[in-house]
């Protein structure tokens, strides 16, 4: 059972950091009228980020150079930005943008 923990770390890590960053939003609705996430907001957030940690989390395993890794993982989290971006403010202007 410990090495199940331990190769699976990384994972617990992510779970808790998206978790963490979902939390960010939720208390700056309670906080604030200017925060105003529905549901659907959390849980698109919340797809987006756990699956770009487990994506980046797959290539980690997967990939063996650290160059390789390195260069998959920051194409990864530059498409999360651009779809970030582009749902809340509508970067590229598709039916899916935000304003």
């Amino acid at each position: 059972m410990n090495t199940i923990m331990e190769n699976n770390k990384r994972l617990f890590g992510i779970v808790v950091t998206v978790a963490v960053l979902l939390m960010i939003p939720l208390l700056g609705m309670l906080f604030s009228d200017q925060v105003n996430w529905g549901v659907e907001d959390f849980v698109a957030a919340g797809i987006l980020l756990l699956g770009t940690g487990l994506a980046c989390e797959a290539v980690m395993r997967t990939v063996k150079t650290r160059q390789n890794r390195l260069i998959l993982c920051g194409v990864i989290l530059i498409a999360l930005a651009l779809i970030w971006i582009e749902l809340a403010v509508g970067l590229f202007g598709t039916r899916f943008a935000g304003s």
